[in-house]
C-alpha cells in the first residue's frame, strides 16, 4: 500500500509499488521511469494523490488547480483526467477511479476500493 510519507521529511514524498511522487521537486516515476507531466496534469495528480481514498469533487479540482467558480462550465478536467490516464497506461484505472456525478477519487496500488476515510486528516472540503 502507497506511503504519502518518507522519514526524513512527512508529506514530500508518495511511493507505491509502481507509482512515486516527489512533491517537492515536483517529480514522479512510474515503473521507474521519469512521468513526462504538463504542469496542470501534475498539479491534478498531486491534489488526488495528496487526498488519497478521499472523493474530491469536481467543483473542489476545478477551483484548486485551474482558479475556476462554480459558475464556470467547462471539460478541462475531463480533458486532463484523459490524458493523465492515458500516460498512467496500464495502471490508470487502478489509480484514478470516476465516481459519477461527483468527482475522482485516487487509489493507492492495491488499496481496498471502499476505504473508510482516515481520521488523522481532515476532510476535503468545498467552499463558495
Amino acid at each position: 500500500m502507497g506511503s504519502l510519507q518518507d522519514q526524513s521529511n512527512p508529506g514530500s514524498l508518495y511511493r507505491d509499488e509502481h507509482l512515486s511522487l516527489d512533491f517537492r521537486q515536483q517529480l514522479t516515476m512510474l515503473d521507474s521511469h521519469a512521468l513526462s507531466l504538463t504542469r496542470k496534469e501534475y498539479d491534478l495528480l498531486a491534489l488526488l494523490v495528496q487526498h488519497a481514498a478521499e472523493i474530491v469533487p469536481r467543483e473542489a479540482l476545478l477551483m484548486q488547480i485551474w482558479g475556476y467558480g462554480a459558475e464556470i462550465r467547462t471539460r478541462t478536467l475531463d480533458v486532463h483526467i484523459r490524458r493523465l490516464r492515458k500516460k498512467l497506461g496500464v495502471y490508470a484505472d487502478q489509480y484514478i477511479e470516476t465516481i459519477f456525478g461527483i468527482g475522482y477519487r485516487f487509489q493507492p496500488f492495491h488499496a481496498p476500493r471502499f476505504q473508510a476515510p482516515s481520521v488523522d486528516r481532515p476532510a476535503f472540503a468545498v467552499t463558495a
